[in-house]
């Protein structure tokens, strides 16, 4: 299941590493992050998403503590 969120962060090389972060994580089949339009598409198995949405939260929450996914 793909899905969009509204983010927050800092710069577009933080960019770069969450997203790089976040598709190491277990599930997570795609992600990319726009820095200009402070966007993040998220593709992840519809039967785990919710946990693995966790996890990828918090990868990229280690890698820049100021990202923020706004649900």
């Amino acid at each position: 299941m793909k899905k969009v969120y509204k983010i927050e962060v800092d710069c577009a090389n933080c960019a770069a590493k969450i997203q790089d972060a976040i598709s190491k994580v277990e599930g997570v089949n795609s992600v990319n992050i726009n820095f200009m339009t402070q966007k993040m598409i998220i593709d992840i198995d519809d039967d785990r998403f919710e946990d693995v949405f966790k996890k990828a939260k918090k990868a990229g929450k280690k890698v820049e503590s100021d990202f923020e996914v706004i649900d």
